[in-house]
């Protein structure tokens, strides 16, 4: 029985960590448009200054990825006269995660029910909770893209995960959370 809990209590854990890696994606848009007339882009830059807390390699990164993604969907950037406008927003929080852990040692007895005699759990029982914290940082990445003609709002992608801290980490992940963003846009790659 003890190891039974202590496998199910891992397996637990492993899936609550494992949530933790992995990129959340929401979006939405506007379901009038016809996303394919959108031929051209420009980057309009970041919203609120919020690139400050990015290295250049990162912003770097991050427009590869992007270009990348709109190149698939056969879009070209133009910065003179472009269909749709893209800006970006990054915020990156301070977060941490509580785990606990209890080591429940429970007694087999005999004794009086409610109902009378019987066997059932009695007897001498303990448990143990353990704690565990850990700091982590979290990073949400917004895109929105404007129609460059009307300026009206057509489509939104939010992000939400774990910041990798290591530079040679963020080389890999950057693009694949990029490309995980723009899976809902409403124009698929091409490539």
């Amino acid at each position: 029985m003890k190891s039974k809990f202590k496998i199910l209590t891992t397996l637990f854990l492993a899936v609550l960590f494992a949530g933790q890696l992995y990129a959340q994606v929401k979006s939405d848009y506007d379901k009038n448009v016809d996303f394919t007339k959108y031929k051209t882009y420009t980057f309009k830059g970041w919203e609120k200054n919020s690139d400050e807390i990015l290295n250049d390699f990162d912003k770097k990164r991050i427009l590869q990825a992007f270009k990348d993604e709109l190149d698939a969907r056969s879009m070209t950037k133009d910065d003179t006269n472009p269909d749709v406008a893209i800006t970006l927003y990054i915020v990156v929080d301070d977060k941490t995660s509580t785990t606990a852990y209890t080591n429940y040692n429970g007694g087999m007895g005999y004794g009086v029910g409610r109902w009378g005699w019987g066997m059932g759990m009695g007897g001498m029982a303990s448990s143990t909770t353990t704690y565990s914290e850990d700091d982590y940082k979290q990073g949400t990445l917004v895109v929105s893209f404007y129609d460059e003609e009307s300026k009206d709002l057509v489509w939104q992608g939010v992000l939400s995960k774990v910041v990798k801290e290591k530079p040679e980490k963020r080389e890999k992940s950057i693009p694949k959370s990029v490309k995980k963003l723009m899976k809902p846009y409403p124009v698929k790659p091409m490539k």
